[in-house]
């Protein structure tokens, strides 16, 4: 196999001598790093709030923004089915592309014949913009600011399927049928 070779642009920067003396910049990245370390140990001993340090999962952080968007939930029928059409427009606005649909066919079901048989987000790559909320014409996504479990080490834990977006603090909207 041939070795990768990087290409050469024209206007590739050149290191000057100041760059090259990586002491200089490593020297004020410990100044910064100190000085700050220093600002929030003398607030934590005179008793003032210093970091902003939360005990995740025991302590939620009050600043969070007002417009945090959190976990994504599908909405209930009244008998427990999913609101969603799977119309797919979700995951055609979702700019990041995590979420996925497998559309099925209810013939016994004439309001609503087609439905999700798969709806799976992939929330390691998911931006939470919210474009998939907007996009739904049946109001059958939603996002709640709570964001339980959603930290993790494992990236396989972090598809959701249909079942948890269904049961995890289910809603149903009454309005619809």
């Amino acid at each position: 196999m041939k070795p990768y070779k990087r290409p050469q642009y024209w206007n590739s920067p050149t290191m000057g001598w100041w760059e090259r003396a990586y002491v200089f910049e490593i020297a004020r990245g410990l100044w910064v790093t100190g000085s700050i370390f220093t600002r929030n140990m003398w607030r934590w001993i005179t008793g003032r709030k210093g970091a902003l340090t939360t005990y995740y999962p025991e302590e939620t952080r009050a600043d969070y923004a007002p417009l945090n968007r959190g976990k994504h939930i599908l909405v209930q029928r009244e008998n427990g089915k999913p609101q969603c059409i799977a119309c797919n427009l979700c995951a055609t606005v979702c700019p990041a592309k995590v979420i996925e649909i497998e559309a099925a066919f209810d013939p016994t079901d004439p309001l609503h014949p087609k439905y999700p048989a798969r709806f799976e987000i992939d929330y390691s790559r998911c931006v939470f913009c919210g474009l998939c909320v907007e996009a739904c014409p049946e109001d059958a996504i939603r996002m709640l600011k709570e964001v339980p479990d959603l930290p993790t080490f494992d990236r396989d834990t972090l598809w959701l399927g249909k079942e948890e977006l269904l049961t995890w603090n289910p809603r149903k909207d009454g309005a619809k049928r």
